[in-house]
C-alpha cells in the first residue's frame, strides 16, 4: 500500500517538484477516480493541513505570522474561565536594532536575508510548545509557556547573544546585527488576576522601549516591581 502511494506521488510529481499542497490534491483526485476514498481522504486532509499551516506562516521568514499570534492572544483558551490553575507564560517582544540603517546601507535584499536569519536564530532552544512569530516589520514575539522567570530570562538573553555573535560579516563586510527585547512573565505561583497574554504583550512592549532607551542590545524585564536590564557582554 505504501509503495502504491509512493508510486502515485511519483507519477503526479512529473519532471519538476511541485509544492506539497498541489501534490496532495492531485493524488487525492487520483485515488478518488479509482474509488479508493480512504486514501483520497487522507491526502485531502494532508492538503488541508498544509494549507492551514501555510496561512499561519510568515512568507519571508517561515516563522509564525501575526494571524497565528492573534489566535493565541485572543483565542478561547487565553481567558480565565476555567478553574484549573493556568501554567506560567513568558512573552518577549524583540526588535532588530537600527534595522533601517541595514536596509539603507546594504539594500532590502540583504535586509530580508537578515530577517530570515534572525528568525532562525530566535527559534533555537525554545521550550516545548514555545514558538516565534513575526509581529510586523523587524519585530518578533517569543511565546514561552511553562517556564519560570529565571528560565525565561536565560532563553531570551541566549537568543540575544546568538544574534550578536552571529558572523554577519560573512553576509556583508562590516554588517553587525543586534536585537533588543522586552520580557513579561506571568507566574502560576503568583498569578495576576488581570493578566492576559494581550496585557503581557503590552507590558513587553513597554519594556522593549526601556531596553532601547538604555542603549540597545539588551533584555529588559520586571523583577520585584523594578525594571531590570541585561546589558550586552560583547
Amino acid at each position: 500500500m505504501v509503495a502504491e502511494d509512493e508510486a502515485a506521488l511519483r507519477r503526479a510529481r512529473g519532471p519538476q517538484p511541485p509544492d506539497l499542497l498541489r501534490l496532495h490534491e492531485t493524488v487525492a483526485s487520483l485515488f478518488a477516480t479509482q474509488g479508493d476514498w480512504r486514501r483520497a481522504y487522507q491526502h485531502l486532509r494532508s492538503a488541508l493541513d498544509i494549507a492551514r499551516d501555510g496561512s499561519l506562516r510568515d512568507a519571508l521568514t517561515s516563522s509564525y505570522n501575526r494571524r497565528y499570534l492573534d489566535e493565541r492572544l485572543y483565542g478561547p483558551l487565553t481567558g480565565h474561565q476555567t478553574a484549573r490553575p493556568r501554567p506560567p507564560l513568558a512573552i518577549a517582544l524583540i526588535d532588530l536594532d537600527r534595522f533601517k540603517r541595514v536596509n539603507d546601507t546594504y539594500g532590502h535584499l540583504v535586509g530580508d536575508r537578515v530577517l530570515r536569519r534572525v528568525a532562525d536564530l530566535l527559534q533555537e532552544e525554545l521550550p516545548e510548545d514555545g514558538f516565534c512569530a513575526r509581529y510586523g516589520g523587524e519585530e518578533f514575539v517569543l511565546w514561552l509557556p511553562g517556564v519560570d522567570v529565571g528560565d525565561a530570562v536565560r532563553i531570551v538573553d541566549a537568543a540575544r547573544l546568538r544574534v550578536a555573535r552571529h558572523p554577519w560579516s560573512e553576509l556583508q563586510p562590516g554588517l553587525c546585527v543586534t536585537i533588543s527585547a522586552g520580557l513579561a512573565h506571568d507566574s502560576a505561583a503568583e498569578p495576576d488576576a488581570d493578566a492576559t497574554p494581550e496585557r503581557q504583550l503590552r507590558c513587553a512592549d513597554t519594556l522593549l522601549y526601556a531596553a532601547k532607551r538604555a542603549g540597545r542590545n539588551k533584555v529588559a524585564y520586571h523583577d520585584a516591581q523594578t525594571t531590570r536590564l541585561i546589558t550586552h557582554s560583547e
